[in-house]
């Protein structure tokens, strides 16, 4: 079984990850994130993949004050639904920002971050984080 943060899966996983690119069904115009290769709407392997906008709105979220062992040092964080200008939805980590001062509905950027360190000698991830435009 291949770990969630492996090096391999890390490495074939950073084309998508890194550019926002996501999945869209042939068969009934479903556009999701992140990519998989059958349609989570109707079922269909008739799936493109397809450039995601990096614009959306931030519909709901919440603060995360006991993450999961991994992600304990970085606690607390924002993570949150965003809508995408296409209506993709994205869950994803919302960054820059002070916890109180956030709001639902606010419009957001894509950016590239660093996800973790996987310890002192291990692999560092990055991906699209979110952030409120300026």
């Amino acid at each position: 079984m291949v770990k969630a943060n492996s090096i391999p899966r890390v490495w074939r996983e950073r084309t998508i990850k890194y550019r926002l690119i996501g999945g869209k069904c042939k068969k009934c115009g479903k556009s999701f994130y992140p990519f998989r290769r059958i349609c989570p709407r109707c079922g269909s392997e008739e799936i493109e993949e397809v450039h995601l906008p990096r614009e959306g709105k931030l519909l709901y979220y919440t603060v995360i004050r006991a993450p999961p062992s991994d992600f304990e040092e970085y606690a607390p964080y924002v993570v949150g639904i965003v809508e995408l200008k296409d209506g993709t939805r994205v869950l994803a980590q919302i960054t820059d920002v002070v916890e109180d001062q956030l709001e639902e509905g606010v419009d957001v950027e894509a950016v590239f971050r660093k996800y973790r360190e996987q310890g002192k000698e291990g692999i560092i991830e990055y991906g699209i984080k979110f952030r409120p435009k300026t």
